[in-house]
């Protein structure tokens, strides 16, 4: 099995009825909703990209300083590093279109579209006057042109996947558009793109729920104004605001404005209030309030309003992170929706990350494995104020949120920098890795930099995605995977430095427990050898899962992580060694021996888990995981788990952004293999559809990470 990808391009000398310019079908104008053939979403695959030269006329024609780097590079760019990177030699063309008026009015006023089209025919001179009238925004005879290709491209790749011929994509546009609003252009903005092809997915294909995600460094102000009473859209915006005094300058840019009205607690903002926020900032909102308000959410289509300015070397953002960390953003978003993920470029000011970083986001839409992310894995002091904020004020709205601490900052450990004249020195704050990052823009050529960082974190695809091995099981998706040949069981534990417990030796004397390492073994070590990407195989005991951590260490994996869903017995010399982190979720009481290595999450019984084992994984499992930075995954599932097959395939993904996607998955239930098999595939994911919480296993779950945040910083979720 191997991704490939759809590529809709357009050149710039594409035009007419081939391209579809200017022209709409009928049901498109009369608002109709279309309903995808019953095998669409089975049959979803690749990943669309849309691009025109069309778009780089839009340009700025006379001295404006603050615009000034709002240029047409940034188009042609990204899209010159992708074809470098051989991405666009996996694409195959689909048309862009222009905006029809009747879908830009969705959002827009009809008097705002006709000033916006009558700047076609000005001169310099009205053109400067016009544009005057906005906040820094700029007008060229092109720019309605464009800006309804803009939308036009937002919308062609919300037809493609919503009707199942891709399976997600992105659309690289400009003008951007989340500042614009219903009457105003805005910071670069002409027509909000994004929340025109929300509004379009509703009309058009009745999608009921829509999550945006604006992971531009600017808020978003246009798109949350337009949905702030709207409950079927849930928005989330991080944006740099430090205390007011950033651009756009707006109180409802703050913590507290979470929507109105029937919207309340539908629109999340995530304020960061210094620059040099970095991925263990960005990961830690991801994980502690963006995933599990989506999940509860459960979203039937993704927009992603995809500004760069948040990476490393913008000169308008000033932060931290590294372009991998938007691989590991979209991927974290990619079980979602069934996985109907639209990417919509918005800003981007530095052509080398911006570049850089749509390529790792169409890497990850892609399915190719994730690099890991480098430095510290440790928000700062005021990424964990503004988190704490942000659970506080939006408890009451969402179960997920519910048996957190809902104590507000209400003077945090920035306010004094910008409220009074008295410097604050954020240089604790800043880790070495990003001290490296900030300091390298000074000391060497950016672009040196960026050569040596992405050759470090560009990681090699192994040609195989998934293998199996053991017994015949009857499944469709083994099929489509490599089946891995067993050894002969003589092997001598003690040479390889394997030391067995009482009750493992013991084991040994069931006749299914060599012979299930017999084919455990090849399949780890096909994986360590990066010729197979991750793996299944069906075990009889969890415990083959321990001597499969311990055998991986002895074949080179330096630091492995192994989660197991059931009763295991894991000896004391696991339990002591921190090369493998142990994370076992079962019903027995296990504190005897828990260390920060070994960690048991224990539940109360005879309760549905699927939401508290999602919980888990956002709060507790992938913090401590991502923290650990293991070089294989071992999933071990026992028989009888509660957990529905859904649930375990959403876990099976997620895992998969760890250690360049090398996991192996056991399972003691054969007939979860289809389901498990297909994650490990990328096949996307069934929605799940129930997100309940069991009040004791999540108060024990919230004590469990106070306990473990000492050790494992990405679980510090408030300041004390």
């Amino acid at each position: 099995w191997l991704p490939w990808v759809v590529l809709a391009l357009a050149t710039s000398g594409c035009r007419g009825s081939c391209c579809g310019l200017g022209t709409a079908s009928s049901s498109q104008a009369s608002g109709l909703v279309s309903t995808p053939p019953l095998w669409a979403a089975a049959m979803a695959s690749g990943t669309g990209l849309i691009y025109s030269e069309q778009m780089m006329s839009h340009r700025l024609l006379w001295d404006f300083p603050a615009c000034s780097f709002e240029i047409p590079e940034r188009l042609s760019a990204p899209f010159d590093k992708l074809k470098q990177y051989g991405l666009v030699e996996r694409c195959i063309q689909l048309p862009i279109r222009e905006a029809i008026e009747e879908e830009i009015i969705l959002v827009h006023s009809l008097e705002y579209l006709e000033a916006v089209k009558s700047t076609a025919s000005m001169n310099i001179e009205e053109l400067k006057s016009f544009s005057y009238k906005y906040d820094d925004v700029y007008f060229h005879p092109n720019s309605y042109h464009c800006a309804t290709l803009s939308v036009g491209a937002s919308l062609q790749l919300v037809d493609a996947v919503m009707l199942g011929r891709v399976r997600n994509g992105m659309a690289l546009v400009r003008p951007p558009g989340h500042h614009s609003q219903k009457n105003d252009a805005c910071g670069f903005c002409i027509f909000n793109n994004v929340a025109i092809a929300a509004k379009y997915a509703k009309q058009r294909h009745g999608t009921k729920r829509i999550l945006i995600v604006d992971w531009d460094v600017h808020h978003g102000q246009g798109t949350q104004y337009i949905f702030e009473k709207d409950s079927s859209v849930l928005y989330f915006s991080w944006h740099r605001y430090e205390h007011q005094q950033f651009w756009p300058n707006l109180k409802d840019s703050d913590y507290d404005a979470i929507g109105k009205g029937n919207g309340a607690g539908f629109t999340i903002n995530l304020p960061w209030n210094k620059v040099g926020m970095g991925n263990a900032d960005y990961l830690a909102a991801f994980l502690s309030i963006l995933l599990p308000m989506a999940y509860e959410f459960n979203p039937e289509l993704i927009l992603v309003s995809a500004g760069f300015d948040s990476v490393v070397g913008d000169p308008e953002g000033e932060m931290c992170a590294t372009p991998e960390c938007f691989a590991h953003l979209t991927q974290l978003l990619m079980p979602l929706a069934n996985g109907k993920l639209c990417v919509v470029l918005e800003g981007g000011y530095n052509l080398r990350s911006l570049s850089e970083s749509v390529c790792m986001t169409i890497r990850a839409l892609l399915g190719d494995p994730v690099p890991p992310l480098v430095g510290q894995m440790a928000p700062c002091i005021s990424a964990v104020e503004t988190i704490q904020n942000v659970t506080a004020v939006h408890q009451p709205y969402w179960k997920c949120l519910k048996y957190h601490d809902g104590i507000i900052i209400k003077d945090p450990s920035t306010k004094k920098l910008y409220c009074c004249t008295e410097e604050h020195n954020f240089e604790s704050d800043i880790t070495t890795t990003e001290k490296e990052i900030t300091n390298s823009k000074e000391k060497k050529d950016f672009d040196e930099f960026m050569d040596s960082h992405m050759k470090k974190v560009l990681v090699l695809i192994p040609s195989v995605r998934t293998a199996w091995a053991g017994d015949e099981v009857k499944s469709a998706k083994l099929d489509q995977c490599l089946k891995i040949e067993a050894k002969k069981t003589s092997f001598s534990f003690s040479s390889a430095g394997i030391l067995l417990s009482g009750g493992d030796t013991a084991e040994l004397e069931n006749k299914n427990l060599l012979p299930s390492l017999g084919h455990i073994f090849p399949l780890i070590d096909k994986i360590a050898k990066r010729e197979v990407r991750n793996g299944i195989v069906v075990a009889p005991s969890l415990s083959s899962s321990v001597v499969a951590a311990q055998y991986s260490i002895t074949v080179g994996s330096s630091r492995v992580l192994l989660l197991v869903l059931g009763d295991a017995e894991i000896p004391d010399d696991v339990k002591a060694d921190e090369k493998i982190l142990v994370v076992n979720i079962c019903g027995k009481q296990k504190e005897k021996g828990r260390n920060n290595y070994f960690i048991p999450i224990c539940w109360k019984e005879g309760n549905e888990c699927d939401g508290d084992l999602l919980q888990a994984t956002f709060e507790l499992i992938l913090p401590v995981a991502y923290e650990h930075r293991p070089e294989l995954v071992i999933f071990a599932l026992g028989d009888n788990t509660g957990i529905q097959a859904v649930t375990l395939a959403h876990l099976t993904h997620l895992l998969q952004l760890l250690a360049e996607g090398r996991i192996l998955v056991m399972t003691q239930a054969s007939d979860l293999v289809e389901t498990l098999a297909s994650s490990l595939l990328g096949d996307p994911l069934p929605s799940i559809r129930s997100f309940v919480l069991n009040q004791e296993n999540a108060f024990m779950l919230m004590k469990l990470t106070q306990e473990l945040s000492q050790h494992w910083k990405l679980l510090q979720k408030s300041v004390r």
